[in-house]
């Protein structure tokens, strides 16, 4: 896997992105060369016609990017990939039809724009069910020996198992007798004491240690002759973070925190943070002033009560403060439940509050919180004083995370549902750490064209 914007992402999927960039651009190529009555190199270099072309396969694959076309490479139905592509060709007719309102000189020739998208939807589905086949085998895969079957491992394992794009493939693991059993898809090989020989017949690329010191013997000096023999030797919770982008909580000790080389936040990103926050908040509320002005119309014509609903969150270093939404549920919603997490179908949100949360509407004043300092744009959710009492009593490192200013948005959010269990908190409570010990203006701005994809599908709201 490569690691851009402080995420790791597996090479296949670039591989695939590239090559589908590069057929994009040959499909518009092709097509402006037998279409166009203009001389090809013309038409291409002096007229501009790559240039043309960029935006197209731009738009291409950022509509394939937010199909999820790029997450899981797995086809579930050739007939939903059609449509999945005809949806990304449509995103792109849509943003050459948006051009004629600010400069037509972007534009490709309509009939360009039409041959090439029925050359494309015949070809992108081919060529992504080919790379299946044929890529992912010529990218190889990097076979993992496991040591112990501890919960981490056996996620591991399981996300292997599901991902083929990553690029990894389990040959078995050596039972250690102190955790959980495995699927029937991970061969058992031997006990731990026979990590030599196993070694030696199966020849793993990485051997990934996931066992107890404590409740089993660690094989510590054969380890180290195996690392010394050229084989990477790598603990459960590093590869955990790598394919999952969170930090596994089930086996953190605070050891691995206190000594960690990479654990943020860097005093540099937090200055710098502090800057592009401000300045996207004052850009969001200039930019999106009339949206504000139309919500808080609608807030107040079809509710009684405050058009903003303002609530104590815990921020940087415990310190309380006030957050802003529009109001998305009744006036006396709380008044006999007390403080609880929202659920699906609450009853206490009103029917324009659920079209404010869907596409996060509700959240827009926040940027007020963002220009005095309390929020910056991209951060761990905050959560309500009542909540990270009760939380961090049964949750280990559940105050780590107001090391850093809450958020708009985070890794959290993007990645996972709206929580309402203690699980849920726990899941992303593992990606908040992620965050905080990556946290980077490159990793801000992967998170902020996500959220993009969240906000404009209407995911996660609750």
């Amino acid at each position: 896997m490569i690691r851009l914007f402080r995420v790791f992402i597996p090479a296949s999927v670039l591989a695939l992105l590239l090559s589908e960039a590069v057929l994009i651009l040959f499909c518009l190529v092709v097509v402006s060369v037998g279409v166009t009555d203009l001389d090809p190199e013309f038409f291409l270099f002096d007229e501009g016609g790559l240039l043309r072309m960029s935006c197209v396969v731009a738009s291409m694959l950022a509509g394939l990017y937010f199909q999820d076309l790029y997450n899981n490479l797995r086809v579930r139905s050739r007939l939903l990939l059609l449509q999945q592509v005809s949806m990304a060709i449509g995103v792109s007719f849509l943003l050459q039809a948006l051009l004629t309102y600010f400069n037509r000189d972007l534009m490709l020739p309509r009939w360009v724009m039409i041959y090439a998208a029925v050359l494309m939807l015949f070809l992108l589905p081919a060529w992504r069910l080919i790379f299946l086949q044929i890529a992912l085998s010529a990218l190889g895969q990097v076979k993992l020996l496991l040591v112990g079957s501890s919960s981490p491992l056996v996620e591991i394992a399981e996300r292997i198992a599901s991902r083929p794009e990553l690029g990894l493939q389990v040959v078995g693991y050596l039972d250690s007798g102190d955790g959980q059993p495995f699927g029937d898809s991970v061969t058992k090989l031997g006990p731990v004491s026979d990590i030599r020989k196993v070694a030696a017949a199966v020849k793993p690329d990485q051997i990934v240690v996931g066992m107890s010191e404590r409740r089993a013997r660690m094989p510590v000096y054969e380890l180290l002759d195996l690392r010394l023999s050229g084989i990477s030797v790598v603990e459960a919770s590093t590869l955990y973070e790598s394919t999952f982008g969170r930090v596994s909580t089930r086996d953190l000790r605070p050891s691995q925190l206190v000594y960690s080389s990479e654990l943020g936040p860097a005093p540099v990103s937090v200055a710098f943070q502090a800057i592009y926050s401000w300045l996207l908040a004052l850009l969001g509320l200039i930019l999106l002033a009339p949206v504000m002005v139309i919500v808080a119309i609608l807030v107040r014509l079809t509710s009684k009560g405050p058009i903003l609903h303002r609530q104590k969150r815990v921020g940087l270093n415990d310190a309380t403060f006030t957050v802003l939404k529009f109001r998305s549920m009744y006036a006396d919603a709380e008044a006999r439940t007390g403080a609880v997490w929202a659920k699906k179908n609450d009853p206490r949100i009103t029917p324009i509050g659920r079209y404010l949360r869907l596409f996060r509407l509700d959240e827009l004043p926040q940027f007020f919180n963002v220009l005095k300092g309390e929020m910056s744009f991209v951060g761990p959710r905050p959560e309500r004083p009542e909540f990270v009492q009760a939380l961090s009593e049964k949750i280990p490192f559940y105050r780590q995370r107001h090391f850093v200013k809450p958020g708009i948005t985070g890794w959290a959010q993007i990645n996972h549902k709206y929580g309402d269990t203690v699980e849920d908190t726990i899941t992303k409570l593992e990606y908040d750490l992620y965050y905080i010990k990556h946290l980077s203006p490159s990793l801000d701005l992967y998170i902020i064209f996500n959220t993009l994809k969240t906000v404009l599908l209407g995911r996660g709201a609750q």
